[in-house]
């Protein structure tokens, strides 16, 4: 086993009381300086951190706490590595998504990352180093290592949500006794540029310093957008001695961007003669985030064996975003219906954890146990102002459909305009507090046949005070989730696994900005899992995986006349997925995945975001020790655009990628990347029915990376 990775991290909001505080950290500290309750075996070691360059073995995942490696999780687990983001040419979370099998992106409304995990929409499931990341925001690529996409319920580990999977960023630390450093510059045929500096330098025997930048301007074809990101993260490792190290880091985020929510449908399809239209203005189509994020992770070896880690995290996060979009419109007219809201959100964390890992010889099996509290109290802000135009004090209009199109004076040719300060839909402020504990244990009972089981109890406390009504609802709900694996290996580089998780969703939702009456009075959604599955290492670097799995979706509702509550199976899901990775030779690398999926709504209709199936394929082949290029494919089948409406769709999609690498030095090489080389037009996915995102065109990147 590795002990030696940082492990999850739980939030306390910065408004929480004193004495509070004071209890959480004592508990936390009390799981790193207790004195073990069971017996330990000093000759059972435990493997260090294999470190490949600066690059984790793609074979660990970071996610799990327990660093296990990847062919004896009993679940789909894909993992992306630096290497992987910088050779495809990725440049935000949706691309690595559109490359990984059971996972699919939604449109996000133009403003934030969207994910379709096997069915399931989230816009909340994101963790950075294991700890929850549930702002709503377009996250950056420049500080990461490796990026983990987990499929199914993953409560035990990281709480409420994470219900149909999780994507984890594992973000570069700071690296003890070494200097190095790169440069990486862009620019597309789009108009977008960016750079990025990575530099690592030890300040001390014990301590070394490592800083990350970027300054990212964006571009791409439709009209108006545009955008600018900066991103800041120095980072800091301390080794207090040669059993404790220090990590400390401060990572800055200051983001602008278009929105653009897509064009209309027409006879159920997205009308492509809009493909160039954009159904919003310069003005009016706007995000913006500012966040301050501070972690420090401390962590202690008692032994070969034992490992306690304690986290605190503290975040500031400003998010607004603006907009016009079309809500209606009918088949074969020039005039469309449009829309829109101005919705800006603070939220405000103290995050505290502590983690507790033993491996210990109970006769002939072998026990992982992790032990683990989090506390978490999060203060959240938010309102919501809709459109009110001047002709009609409400918030639609109707306009001529032009390129562009003229929001100053509306289809009847009478001078209109629009005020986002006028028309208040809700003002709410949110106090969650959340308290966690849970325990698992990995159980290798002999070399061929390993047992993971475990549970988790949170208690989930929300008060949500309705500003705009003077009123105020709270619910707290305290719920187990359970999760168990059992893994059989007919020999060391095969294993077959069967496994059973859940996770729940509370009725306040992902983002915590509302809870009604009726909806406090419910219990919070259940998701059930069950998987099975095979993982087979052909090679040290080429595995091959599969799975099938079946989730299952239930609701506690109550009736409105009996006041009775029953459960109700909201949504159910089932297929199965592939995956072959790795390298065929010393040339030739390969990442094949496929997906095919079949949903149910509660009403017995078909699932929205589902698609038939999914195919991709990203193969690199090094021609010689300087040049090599690469060449992916992703196809998406048809799926619907919203639930039970199957007439609604988004048509199924090919697209072929295209790269080039040439290294013209040992610290200089240059990539060329070719994205929809056939500039096929297509719609990768659409927030609801006349809000179809238009897929990117033939663009042309270039970028240097010079490596000091």
């Amino acid at each position: 086993m590795n002990l030696n990775k940082s492990y999850k991290k739980v939030w306390v909001s910065n408004a929480i009381s004193l004495p509070s505080f004071i209890g959480y950290l004592i508990l936390c500290l009390g799981l790193l300086v207790s004195p073990l309750a069971f017996s330990q075996d000093d000759d059972q070691e435990i493997e260090e951190v294999v470190v490949k360059g600066n690059v984790l073995y793609s074979d660990q995942v970071y996610a799990l706490k327990t660093p296990v490696p990847l062919i004896n999780v009993p679940q789909s687990a894909s993992i992306i590595t630096d290497e992987d983001i910088r050779r495809q040419g990725f440049r935000q979370i949706g691309d690595i998504v559109r490359y990984t099998p059971g996972v699919n992106t939604s449109q996000g409304e133009g403003h934030r990352d969207s994910v379709v995990f096997r069915g399931v929409r989230s816009t909340a499931d994101f963790f950075l180093d294991g700890v929850r990341d549930d702002v709503q925001y377009y996250r950056s690529l420049y500080n990461v290592e490796q990026v983990e996409v987990l499929r199914g319920p993953n409560a035990l580990l990281f709480g409420r949500g994470g219900t149909g999977g999780i994507i984890n960023r594992v973000t570069k630390k700071a690296t003890l006794g070494e200097t190095f450093g790169a440069f990486d510059l862009g620019a597309d045929s789009f108009g977008a540029s960016d750079i990025a500096a990575d530099y690592n330098v030890p300040t001390g025997e014990n301590v070394a310093l490592r800083i990350n930048f970027h300054v990212d301007s964006l571009d791409n074809h439709r009209d108006f957008y545009d955008g600018d990101r900066i991103g800041f993260n120095p980072t800091m490792k301390v080794q207090l001695s040669p059993e404790t190290t220090l990590d400390l880091s401060y990572e800055y985020a200051d983001h602008e961007r278009f929105i653009d929510r897509g064009i209309p449908t027409e006879n159920g399809r997205p009308k492509g003669a809009f493909e160039k239209i954009t159904f919003g203005d310069t003005a009016n189509n706007l995000t913006t985030l500012e966040a301050s994020v501070f972690r420090a992770n401390l962590t202690h070896n008692y032994s070969d064996t034992t490992k306690g880690i304690l986290s605190v995290q503290s975040s500031d996060f400003e998010k607004m975003y603006q907009n016009l979009y079309a809500s209606s419109y009918t088949a074969g007219a020039s005039v469309v219906t449009i829309d829109g809201y101005y919705d800006p959100t603070e939220r405000e964390n103290l995050i505290i954890s502590g983690n507790l890992i033993n491996e210990l010889q109970i006769g002939s099996t072998t026990h992982t146990l992790l032990m683990g509290v989090e506390v978490i109290d999060t203060d959240n802000t938010n309102l919501r102002y809709d459109t009110f135009w001047s002709t009609t004090s409400k918030d639609k209009e109707t306009f001529n459909i032009t390129r562009p199109i003229d929001f100053s004076v509306n289809s009847a040719g009478v001078a209109t305009s629009n005020s986002f300060r006028t028309k208040l839909n809700r003002q709410t402020a949110s106090d969650i507090e959340v308290t966690s504990f849970f325990v698992q244990d990995q159980i290798d009972l002999n070399d061929s046949l390993q047992l993971m089981i475990g549970g988790r109890m949170d208690t989930f406390d929300i008060t949500v005070t309705d500003v705009k009504n003077g009123t105020a609802e709270s619910r707290e709900d305290e719920e187990f989730s359970p999760r168990a694996g059992l893994v059989f290996k007919p020999s060391d580089n095969v294993s077959l696994y069967l496994s059973y998780s859940e996770s729940f969703l509370p009725r306040s939702g992902e983002q915590f900005k509302s809870l009604s009456a009726s909806s406090a009075r419910l219990d919070p959604d259940v998701f059930e899992n069950t998987e099975y599955g095979v993982k087979w290492a052909i090679s040290p670097d080429l595995s091959f995986t599969a799975a099938y799995f079946d989730s299952e979706k239930v609701r506690a509702v109550r009736d409105s006349i009996s006041g009775e509550t029953s459960e109700v199976i909201g949504l159910t899901v089932d297929g199965f997925e592939l995956e072959l990775k790795g390298n065929i030779s010393e040339r030739m690398y390969i990442a094949l995945g496929y997906a095919n999926m079949d949903g149910e709504t509660s009403t017995g209709g078909e699932p929205r975001e589902i698609p038939d199936s999914t195919l991709t394929l990203w193969t690199n082949f090094q021609v010689t020790d300087k040049f090599g290029w690469g060449v992916g494919l992703m196809q998406q089948g048809e799926s619907n655009i919203s639930n039970n409406k199957p007439g609604l769709v988004l048509p199924d999609y090919t697209r072929v990628d295209f790269a080039a690498y040439y290294d013209v030095s040992e610290d200089l090489s240059i990539q060329f990347n070719i994205e929809n080389l056939g500039d096929k037009l297509y719609f990768p996915h659409s927030h609801s029915t006349h809000q179809a995102s238009v897929g990117e065109p033939l663009n042309f990147r270039l970028s240097l990376r010079i490596n000091f």
